[in-house]
């Protein structure tokens, strides 16, 4: 059986995103899932979030993206498909306006 092709989503959404707990839904679904990466509120009001895994694992986070917890309404998730790096050993939360790796 061959292992999935691993990946790195970057996706960032608008919409009432902020103050609603989308960060932490996100960090609990990409650490269930086993992704590595971060999450952050940036200061133009949307979510960005960065992850690593199998593309399988990060389609899946992607639709939840799009979901968001009950309180948020999703607008917009622009994404990015990018090579896998193994950068990160964990997933967690960045600062607002957090810039690089």
């Amino acid at each position: 059986m061959s292992r999935p092709e691993m990946a790195r989503l970057e996706a960032t959404v608008t919409g009432r995103v902020h103050g609603v707990g989308f960060r932490y839904y996100v960090v609990s679904h990409a650490q269930h899932l086993g992704l590595t990466g971060w999450v952050s509120n940036e200061q133009d009001g949307a979510v960005r979030c960065v992850a690593e895994g199998p593309r399988p694992d990060l389609e899946h986070l992607l639709e939840l993206l799009h979901e968001g917890p009950a309180s948020a309404i999703v607008e917009y998730v622009a994404e990015n498909w990018l090579p896998y790096t193994g950068h990160w050993g964990s997933f967690g939360i960045r600062s607002a306006g957090h810039r690089g790796d």
